[in-house]
């Protein structure tokens, strides 16, 4: 309405406005960033929005060059750069991107810059107007984050209710024949077939009782989340423990447990879930290793965080099985239960605890060669979660 009238007035008086007429303009509109930069992308002018969001006063920050508002991996990209060659040829280049602010923090704006032309046609510098989407930003990554987590939710819920029909009640429904047949046939059995008929029970009720450790574990990351307790611990002992667990079972087929982890190397985790996930890998190492075979586990650190290695020298895998290794597919997980092979539910679980710490697992494997398992961990707590997904907003924000 304040507008309209000042248009009317405007109209009405034949008022020709001046440059302060646009420069009060400019500096009331405080949500945005707007101000210009010599051909020599050296900053001459800042409006009052500018030192709101930045933070720099005018004389601190007119005679700097523009790209100090730039992330310095922006920056190596030549993105600055790239921006006035995109305006100069299109008549205005626009981005979505994160800016830096006087105290280093940061925010995330949409963002133009166009040619400022002066009355003879003359190259007078650039204008760069920016808005600050940063709480936009963080509304789009909530919601992603929450539909996300609903998908997430929903795919778990089906793989629990498959493995409940396909891999637990089948197997169930076999002991129950099994039983059944022995109930009613014991006495006038061969001794040796009831005790072949019962160590296979007792072999199947074994693993039925493994699944179901598996389903109860994963379950627990995705609804038990107070009984999480990461803290920073020492990765070593971890190590140390499983392959005291695992050792004769290694030894039965002489394949050496072998780690290179230096004492001091320590990671933020919840410590039964980090047990857990060794655990598994080692385990499933075993497993696919050829008598003879070594198990080495490593780990380096960089970029604040832990990267550790799990490599055999086993049978290894083909491509199709390394792209299905853990995602919750029924086939994947029925053939690995009935082969024995280790690699079904426990690495679904592996990838659920490594996810629930900030952490990450791939595989690198070659067929007759063996595989390496690497997952990562945080080496301090978080400060913050924040989404990877880029996203990119309208030009009309």
């Amino acid at each position: 309405m304040k507008n309209e009238q000042i248009n009317s007035k405007i109209l009405k008086s034949n008022y020709i406005p001046t440059a302060e007429f646009y420069s009060q303009i400019i500096d009331s509109l405080q949500d945005y960033s707007i101000f210009t930069i010599d051909n020599e992308f050296v900053i001459n002018s800042w409006s009052s929005g500018s030192t709101k969001i930045f933070g720099y006063d005018p004389d601190e920050i007119i005679g700097k060059h523009f790209d100090i508002i730039f992330t310095d991996e922006d920056k190596k990209k030549g993105i600055p750069k790239n921006e006035i060659e995109t305006a100069l040829k299109e008549g205005r280049a626009t981005d979505n991107r994160t800016h830096i602010c006087k105290d280093r923090s940061e925010f995330y704006a949409h963002g133009l810059v166009f040619p400022l032309i002066g009355i003879d046609g003359e190259m007078l510098g650039y204008v760069k107007i920016l808005r600050d989407l940063t709480e936009r930003k963080k509304s789009e990554d909530a919601i992603k984050n929450y539909v996300k987590e609903l998908e997430d939710l929903n795919a778990h819920k089906e793989s629990v209710l498959a493995i409940l029909s396909h891999d637990l009640r089948s197997p169930l429904s076999s002991i129950i024949a099994t039983t059944g047949y022995l109930k009613d046939n014991f006495e006038r059995m061969n001794p040796s077939t009831v005790k072949e008929m019962l160590e296979l029970l007792h072999k199947a009720s074994t693993d039925e009782l493994n699944m179901l450790d598996y389903l109860v574990e994963w379950a627990r990351i995705k609804y038990a989340a107070e009984v999480f307790s990461p803290r920073k611990i020492e990765l070593v002992g971890y190590v140390k423990k499983v392959f005291d667990t695992l050792n004769d079972t290694a030894s039965l087929n002489t394949i050496n447990l072998h780690h290179e982890i230096d004492e001091n190397t320590e990671v933020f985790a919840d410590g039964k879930m980090l047990l857990s996930v060794i655990q598994n890998i080692v385990s499933n190492a075993i497993k696919h290793s050829l008598p003879g075979g070594k198990i080495t586990v490593s780990a380096k650190t960089t970029d604040g965080k832990i990267v550790v290695q799990i490599k055999d020298s086993g049978i290894g895998m083909s491509k199709e099985i390394q792209e299905k290794l853990f995602t919750p597919q029924m086939n994947i997980l029925s053939k690995a239960r009935v082969e024995n092979k280790g690699a079904g539910i426990g690495l679904l679980l592996v990838k659920g605890f490594l996810e629930k710490n900030g952490g990450e697992i791939w595989v690198e494997s070659t067929e007759g060669l063996g595989s390496s398992f690497y997952f990562t961990l945080p080496t301090d707590k978080p400060i913050k979660i924040d989404s990877a997904d880029k996203i990119v907003f309208d030009e009309i924000a």
